[in-house]
């Protein structure tokens, strides 16, 4: 691999705190020599050939940790080919991947399959979560030591929640052990059995089953008192509610823990639904405009600490039902960072604060060497301009799925170039 050289660039790496019109340099074997505004015409070599960003943006790898992938029993849907295609083309080099397949990855034989399949097949850095329980049951614990050893990132049981309180301890306590990372989906079940979207004047309007949005809240309550008690590495994967937020701030003030936010609930609200809009089936569902609202400030407040695309992809035939049996989720990892700068350009959210909340952020949650622009670390990076118009077609998305939540959705800001190890690995 020949050096590169990428100058007059905006440079926005906030695990550096740099914000700053600079360049990069990727040295030959694929890693960071330098970074920042020294990096020049006047002081690289005369004779090296550079590429002029022209002030478009320089941001470290986006790290997306909630994306389902289709491998193994659903390669239909999704597999680690068209995964890693689609996550490139949206300037996203690291994925962590939910248990949620057939078979349930929650022995060390699967990982060992997953990690395999992901090395053949995958051109971005796959970190894979195991299940919390076995099958998924919510019964019995999965072996924690062992998976982890085999290298898995990370537990969840991904789109179900641990509803058992003694079990929930159980998982606490072994997780402060082997200092393991806990994602829960807080949804309770009994409140949100056969629940469509959000309960309110919508729901009833529509006439369907709503969730409301204090069944998210009551699992939130529940984990943090348990917290209190077993203070493991704790990780809310996604919220949806004012409420949610208000109990987040409080508890932050005197428990570490971390929370996630899906950009659907950032962007959209449950008017969005209209006449049953199936691609907006989704889980946690899209709440009020007040909720969003509430989620938007949180991110600035630094109550939320990450965004996920929360990338579910679903054939044509599982959306293009009635709304009840209608799957659950929405394509959305290549529209994720142009999603999310949308509120950069409308004034709601600092670009410092969203490329955080896409990049270093999970990164410290994870424990990876991603997410930022470290001297010496794999140049894992994306070239975006991030006022170019586009509007998201579903024929145009790389995605093998193209369950899109936004589709002719207008946007500005797209990715122009993906590096992985210093490989340029998309052009738009």
């Amino acid at each position: 691999m020949k050096k590169k050289y990428f100058l007059n660039a905006n440079i926005i790496d906030p695990h550096n705190s740099i914000n700053e019109i600079g360049g990069l340099i990727v040295d030959e074997a694929g890693k960071i020599e330098a970074v920042g505004k020294k990096v020049n015409k006047n002081n690289i070599p005369s004779r090296e050939k550079f590429v002029d960003l022209k002030e478009n943006y320089i941001f470290p790898g986006i790290i997306d940790m909630r994306v389902f992938v289709g491998e193994p029993g659903y390669e239909y849907k999704e597999n680690f080919r068209t995964l890693s295609n689609a996550a490139l083309s949206g300037g996203v080099t690291s994925v962590v991947t939910m248990p949620n397949t057939n078979p349930i990855i929650d022995n060390v034989s699967m990982v060992d399959f997953l990690k395999r399949r992901g090395r053949d097949k995958s051109k971005i850095n796959i970190f894979p979560t195991a299940s919390l329980t076995k099958n998924l049951e919510g019964k019995n614990m999965t072996e924690f030591g062992l998976l982890q050893k085999k290298g898995i990132i990370g537990f969840t049981d991904g789109i179900r929640t641990i509803q058992n309180s003694r079990l929930m301890s159980r998982i606490m306590t072994s997780a402060f052990d082997l200092n393991s990372l806990v994602i829960q989906h807080a949804e309770d079940f009994d409140l949100s059995e056969n629940g469509m979207m959000n309960d309110g004047i919508i729901s009833t309007k529509l006439g369907l089953q709503g969730i409301p949005d204090f069944a998210e809240k009551i699992i939130i309550d529940r984990d943090l008192a348990l917290l209190e008690e077993h203070k493991c590495r704790y990780h809310v994967s996604q919220i949806s509610s004012s409420k949610s937020i208000a109990t987040i701030k409080e508890k932050k003030n005197f428990l570490k823990f971390t929370c996630g936010v899906s950009i659907n609930n950032l962007s959209l609200n449950e008017n969005d639904v209209g006449d049953f809009r199936t691609f907006l089936k989704l889980s946690p569902p899209l709440r009020t405009e007040e909720d969003r609202v509430s989620l938007v400030e949180g991110l600035n407040k630094k109550i939320i600490d990450v965004i996920v695309s929360d990338h579910k992809p679903e054939d044509e035939e599982q959306k293009r039902l009635t709304f009840a049996q209608a799957a659950t989720g929405s394509s959305g990892i290549e529209t994720l960072l142009s999603l999310s700068l949308e509120l950069y350009h409308n004034g709601s959210v600092k670009l410092d604060t969203i490329i955080e909340a896409l990049t270093s952020n999970p990164a410290k949650i994870l424990k990876i060497a991603k997410g930022n622009l470290n001297v010496g670390n794999e140049a894992d990076f994306c070239i975006v301009d991030i006022n170019k118009p586009w509007v998201v077609k579903k024929e145009n998305l790389v995605s093998k799925s193209k369950n899109t939540s936004i589709e002719n959705k207008k946007l500005q800001g797209k990715v122009l170039n993906t590096f992985v190890k210093g490989e340029e690995l998309f052009k738009l």
